[in-house]
């Protein structure tokens, strides 16, 4: 069965079904930082040198993570959200995806790097009970995204994205609980057999706010 990346839209989590897994297991290895050939200069300047990547065990890199090196991280979020302590158009880190995919939607999702910005599901009559989690992140285009030091509204949020997918879709990662007593980096799967890639988001100044980033899994809905 052909893997793919779970990235999808906040229209598309209406749409989706039944899940249906690739076989196999995955794990987490380190990253080296990209180069400045790939990645503009303001962005790796931003990034935790050291990323992760989950790597499936029959070999090959599904995806690579970097995390910003000093995330601002408050206080009082919501006590439903995964990360109470990031805020909705927040620069959380940097994707890359070493091959195209694509999306629960059939979307194509180019090969290359992408920035990481936090959002919810918005909690409206179009979306409610659509996801058990309403954390996410969204995928821009490196090139789109420069503000990376400004929390982006959610209308710009999703203007941006939707650059990462060329529809009127924007393109989602989403985020599971981490489980207990977990080591970072590290792969995970959760019960609807999702495979994460947990990290550790490092705050500016102090505190820190695990994540659990999933990046494998496929739907038989269209």
């Amino acid at each position: 069965m052909k893997r793919r990346l779970v990235v999808t839209t906040f229209a598309s989590l209406l749409l989706v079904g039944t899940l249906a897994w690739g076989q196999g297991s995955y794990r987490a290895e380190p990253a080296a930082a990209p180069s400045a050939s790939e990645v503009p200069k303001a962005l790796l300047d931003a990034l935790d040198p050291q990323g992760a990547r989950l790597v499936a065990s029959s070999g090959g890199a599904v995806g690579e993570v970097w995390l910003g090196k000093s995330v601002a991280l408050s206080s009082g979020g919501s006590s439903d959200a995964l990360c109470p302590t990031l805020s909705v158009g927040q620069f959380v880190g940097l994707l890359h995806l070493p091959k195209a995919t694509t999306d629960f939607r059939g979307q194509n999702i180019k090969a290359g790097y992408y920035t990481l910005r936090y959002a919810h599901i918005p909690q409206d009559g179009n979306h409610m009970g659509v996801n058990p989690y309403s954390d996410f992140l969204l995928l821009g285009p490196v090139a789109a995204d420069t503000a990376l030091d400004q929390a982006l509204s959610f209308a710009d949020l999703m203007k941006l994205s939707k650059q990462a997918t060329g529809t009127v879709h924007p393109a989602i990662l989403s985020l599971i609980p981490v489980t207990k007593g977990a080591t970072f980096p590290s792969a995970a799967q959760s019960d609807q057999g999702y495979w994460a890639l947990q990290m550790n988001i490092a705050g500016k100044g102090q505190g820190n706010q695990p994540i659990a980033v999933v990046l494998v899994g496929q739907t038989s809905a269209t």
